[in-house]
């Protein structure tokens, strides 16, 4: 093998070493180190480890109010689900010849740059009776003041709202992104052959974003199951809204459980991988020629 070609194997790897030995360092190994503890009893400081075979995971699975928090995530999916649908809506709008377009697409995108503590700060005075809501409706003839965090139902609601409001942003982006690589001579044949715009959205639209559909969903399930930024910071997971990644932080961190905590990450981890894995199952990737 000339010197040439050795080079030419060779720099690919050189490049790529540095993110693969972060991608090893900062994801394998403590994904590696999770799956270890999950069969210890280690309670996080003590530097001794013992094996307990699959005792947190019998301990997982038999209580059941360790996973009846998986119940809040519905909240969450049915968000996800409006979340993806007001997203596609506003993208396919604002795809088309509009005004002010560029001003809507960033008041859309605004939310999800925020920090997610300083909306969980805001929104939860926001909440408050007598608070901002309290005092909009107000101007509508709803008076009184409501307990929006108080009971678990209508607390879920007022949390999950808040997760449409910040990731709907990301959501547009990426429907917009694929809404605007479609070639643009199809809605003009489409518009001689005069089809409307439910036409183009039905028969142009929908099946060339038909991937970034797909990765939406997956998006919404996952992030619906580990629901964890907004309801730690607005109810700390009081009022029914503890979700399943708060109860393994505090089982971590309050009640020194790491192992157990450690299986419950595993099993939620496990979890999102085999919902994906049946979605792409359901919904194949297929490669959509529109021209």
């Amino acid at each position: 093998m000339t010197r040439a070609r050795v080079w030419r194997t060779v720099t690919p790897w050189l490049y790529l070493a540095v993110p693969l030995a972060l991608l090893i360092t900062f994801t394998y190994l403590p994904v590696g180190n999770m799956i270890r503890d999950s069969f210890t009893d280690w309670d996080g400081v003590s530097p001794d480890r013992n094996y307990v075979g699959t005792r947190n995971y019998v301990e997982l699975f038999t209580r059941p109010e360790l996973f009846q928090v998986f119940f809040v995530s519905v909240y969450y999916l049915v968000a996800s689900v409006a979340q993806i649908v007001l997203a596609l809506y506003f993208a396919t709008v604002l795809s088309f010849d509009l005004r002010f377009r560029n001003l809507f697409k960033g008041i859309l995108f605004f939310p999800y740059l925020l920090n997610g503590v300083a909306i969980g700060l805001v929104f939860l005075y926001f909440f408050q009776p007598h608070g901002t809501l309290d005092t909009v409706l107000s101007g509508f003839g709803v008076h009184g003041h409501h307990f929006w965090l108080g009971s678990g139902r209508m607390a879920n609601t007022s949390l999950s709202a808040v997760s449409v409001w910040r990731y709907m942003g990301l959501n547009f982006v990426l429907f917009l992104g694929a809404i605007q690589s479609i070639p643009g001579e199809l809605y003009e044949a489409s518009e001689l052959d005069g089809a409307n715009r439910w036409q183009q959205f039905r028969h142009i639209i929908a099946p060339g974003i038909k991937p970034v559909l797909s990765l939406s969903a997956i998006l919404a399930i996952s992030g619906s199951l580990s629901a964890f930024e907004i309801p730690f910071i607005m109810t700390g997971g009081a009022a029914g809204t503890q979700t399943f990644v708060i109860q393994t932080v505090k089982l971590a961190f309050e009640f020194n459980k790491m192992g157990l905590a450690s299986a419950a990450a595993v099993a939620l981890l496990v979890i999102i991988l085999l919902v994906t894995w049946l979605q792409r199952i359901v919904v194949p990737d297929e490669r959509n020629d529109l021209v």
